[in-house]
Parts: structure tokens; C-alpha cells; sequence
């Protein structure tokens, strides 16, 4: 018998989620066997732990988006017991079962081998947003980051933090955008070299082009932001958009795409495919500076989760929060 963080939901509807025992017969069909050791707190977690179920389809649950640990049993070549993994992806935690457990059952094709300098709680302070900071940089790369600071939308949270971290480390100018002005001496502790106030970028976009001002930018928020840092990235510059916090919509014009050349690259971690997330691992092994990724971290177990989930869903969570499943 094990700990997992369970979500139920009764025939009125409503959702519960509560630490309980369950043994290995409850676990979903799958190749690999993971004693999991660390796991974390994501958006997608809030809605799946919190009122309503979110993301969830079939009940009982255990969400948990994500999850590193290490290999008990596997049926796959690729795996034996005892190797260090860590999965991002694929509904892990929404459709499928997820890491808010000490053990998992997945398929083979899911996992990465943990790479050479990260262990697994460091893997976790990463997690799917750290993973999706680092997708984002590397989009950026790939088309060419313009000179100039390179903006960070949302730069409290987990991706904003670890791409903040990340770009500053490669040596560039970040301005990291936040809400809450209490968070500023947090983001120049992450390397940011400037701080712009959220409002200034959340105002309603009255010109398609504004002055050139951003090199480069990795977006997560979208919405109304979104639509107006466009008329302010350099011409060919590039945003990597990675959330949808403000919302879906784009109430945006062409302009900026056919006359200034800006590119819109959307970041989706969900189904990457495998050599794309063994390189996104790698480079984050090497190009993020684990002290900043430590100053990050909040720790957390298993019963704290439903509060938590509540929290991040209103915005009061700051960095990474990693969570101890066997605490």
C-alpha cells in the first residue's frame, strides 16, 4: 500500500480530494513502474484538485501534471530498476493518472532518463513550467533574438521565473513583468533587469504598432497583454507563447506580423517529441543556475495540495512549488 492524493466526486457532482492508501491494483495499465520521490504545484493542478474537477474526466483521480523518480519495474528495455526518470506531458494528472502519488504506472514512451547533473528534486524545482521556460527559450534561439531586453510576461510565476532565470544566465537583459510590486526583489534575485508594472502592459491596444522596445519575449499570459507587447517587439523579433491565463482570445491585428516581421511561436509541452524533451533536459541541466533555482522553491506534502490548488488558481503562489510525496 501507498499514498496518493485522491480526487472523488459524488453523484451530486461535487469533488473531494484527500490523502488515501491504495495499492498498486489500483494503478492505470502501463510499462514502467515509478517509485515517485518528487512531484509539483501547476496551474493545471489547481483546476484539477479544486472545485468542479477542472481538466479532470473520469473519477477517482490523481492529478499531479508531473512527476521524477525512480524506476521499481518496467516491461520496456529502455528502463530498469533503479534508473532515474522524469515525465512532463502527455494528460499526465487530466486524463491519466498523475505524480500526486508515491507510486505511477505510464508507458515507457513518456519518460526521459533524468540527465547528468539535475537529481530529482532539482527536476521537480524544474517541473513542466521549467520545462516549458526552457522550449521557449530555445524557440526564441532558433529564430533569432533581437538585441535588447527580452521581455517575460507573468515572470513571477513558475514558467515566467525559470525563463527569467534562464535568459539571464545566457547573459541577456530580462524585464520581467509582474502584478504585484512585492515580487520585484525577487525577480533582480532571478537576474531581471528591469521591472515593468503589469497594468502598463494590460491596457487595451489603441495602436497596432507602437516604439520598437523588446528583443524578444516569452509570454505567459496572452489575452489583452499579449496583444500589445506584439506592437512593441523588434522588427523580426519573436514571443514564445506559452499561457492563456488572460485569456484566449487575441484581439490583435496583422500589422505587426506583416510589417514589422514579428513571429508568434506557440509552445505546447504537452506531446513533444522525445529527442526535442531529452534536449530541452539537457539544456536545462547546463543553463540554469541551480542556486536561483533553489531560491525558487517552496516545499510542500501531499495533504497541503487542496489548499494550494485554491491558491494558485488565484495567483498567490510565487515560483516553484515542489511537493514531497513521501513526507
Amino acid at each position: 500500500m501507498f499514498n496518493a492524493l485522491v480526487v472523488e466526486k459524488d453523484d451530486d457532482g461535487k469533488t473531494s480530494a484527500s490523502v488515501q492508501q491504495i495499492g498498486l491494483d489500483r494503478l492505470p495499465e502501463g510499462d514502467v513502474t515509478v517509485a515517485i520521490e518528487y512531484s509539483t504545484v501547476n496551474y493545471k493542478d489547481g483546476l484539477c484538485v479544486g472545485p468542479g474537477g477542472g481538466l479532470v474526466r473520469n473519477y477517482p483521480h490523481v492529478p499531479g501534471i508531473d512527476f521524477a523518480g525512480t524506476v521499481e519495474a518496467s516491461d520496456d528495455p529502455r528502463y530498469k530498476a533503479g534508473d532515474k526518470v522524469v515525465l512532463t506531458g502527455w494528460r499526465v494528472g487530466e486524463a491519466y493518472w498523475g505524480g500526486y502519488s508515491q507510486k505511477a504506472r505510464v508507458k515507457a514512451d513518456w519518460l526521459v532518463p533524468l540527465p547528468d547533473g539535475l537529481d530529482t528534486r532539482q527536476a521537480m524545482a524544474v517541473g513542466t513550467a521549467g520545462f516549458t521556460a526552457m522550449l521557449a527559450v530555445m524557440a526564441l534561439e532558433d529564430h533569432g533574438i533581437k538585441d535588447g531586453p527580452v521581455l517575460v510576461t507573468g515572470a513571477a510565476g513558475g514558467v515566467g521565473s525559470v525563463a527569467t532565470a534562464i535568459l539571464a544566465n545566457l547573459g541577456h537583459d530580462v524585464a520581467g513583468v509582474t502584478g504585484r510590486p512585492e515580487t520585484a526583489d525577487y525577480l533582480k534575485s532571478l537576474g531581471a533587469t528591469q521591472i515593468v508594472a503589469r497594468e502598463d502592459l494590460n491596457e487595451t491596444v489603441k495602436r497596432p504598432l507602437e516604439a520598437e522596445m523588446w528583443g524578444g519575449c516569452v509570454d505567459a499570459v496572452g489575452g489583452e497583454m499579449l496583444a500589445r507587447l506584439l506592437g512593441q517587439i523588434k522588427y523580426g523579433g519573436s514571443v514564445a507563447a506559452v499561457g492563456l491565463a488572460g485569456g484566449a482570445g487575441l484581439p490583435a491585428t496583422v500589422i505587426p506580423f506583416l510589417l514589422r516581421g514579428v513571429n508568434l511561436l506557440g509552445i505546447d509541452s504537452v506531446m513533444q517529441p522525445y529527442d526535442n524533451r531529452v534536449r530541452a533536459w539537457a539544456r536545462i541541466a547546463k543553463d540554469l543556475p541551480m542556486d536561483k533555482l533553489e531560491a525558487m522553491v517552496q516545499p510542500a506534502v501531499l495533504s497541503d495540495l487542496p489548499q494550494l490548488g485554491r491558491d494558485i488558481l488565484k495567483g498567490q503562489v510565487k515560483g516553484r512549488v515542489v511537493v514531497d510525496v513521501n513526507a
